[in-house]
């Protein structure tokens, strides 16, 4: 079903719906995102991967729309340097001033950009989608989120504190990256992991018949 199809007076105004439009996306890609949220398996996407290759595809037509030439993986690598938290300030600006001498309006699309729960409310209220996930993966995936979003507020306070002091003269320092990460050493079997990582492999070393 296409989007002007699930579109009624009464139903939520939707952020993604409303970009799908002043895009000009293919009327099938609201669906191919719900198929792709409710897929069974390996084949499922999250809402935060959807929610990256929505931007993507924003990113992807603002430059063709602009007339601009890409190789493979170009707007992968774009999209990484616009949004990854590990994007040093200065490599960030580099990507944003080439996206401007292409004649994007860089600030604009950055307001574009969608968050998972911008792609959460468009599915599940917007076009009525339902996926029934574990309450235990729903928990760990809040977890994550908050530790990903404190480690984001952190490396950006950090940043601008740095910027800050070298620009005064205060702190002599070059061009430079900043690692913000959180791990976790279990003391019983002596494993470290990302804490990222660790949800992700499902524990520690620790056989746990033994627990």
């Amino acid at each position: 079903m296409t989007d002007d199809e699930h579109s009624t007076p009464e139903r939520k105004s939707s952020k993604v719906a409303r970009l799908i439009d002043e895009y000009g996306l293919d009327d099938s890609f609201g669906d191919r995102l719900e198929r792709l949220w409710t897929a069974d398996g390996d084949r499922r996407e999250s809402l935060r991967d959807l929610a990256d290759r929505f931007n993507r595809r924003l990113l992807e037509t603002t430059l063709q729309a602009a007339g601009a030439s890409t190789v493979d993986g170009e707007i992968e690598n774009l999209y990484r340097l616009l949004t990854d938290d590990d994007v040093s300030s200065g490599m960030r600006t580099e990507a944003r001033t080439r996206l401007e001498r292409e004649g994007v309006d860089i600030d604009q699309l950055e307001r574009d950009f969608v968050t998972y729960q911008a792609i959460r409310s468009y599915l599940t209220e917007y076009r009525d989608a339902e996926y029934e996930r574990p309450s235990e993966s729903e928990r760990a995936e809040s977890v994550i989120e908050t530790i990903q979003r404190l480690q984001s507020r952190l490396r950006s306070i950090a940043e601008e504190g740095l910027d800050r002091l070298r620009s005064t003269d205060r702190l002599t320092l070059g061009r430079f990256r900043l690692f913000v990460d959180v791990d976790v050493l279990c003391e019983e079997c002596g494993a470290q992991y990302g804490v990222v990582e660790l949800f992700e492999r499902g524990g520690c070393d620790c056989d746990p018949d033994e627990e």
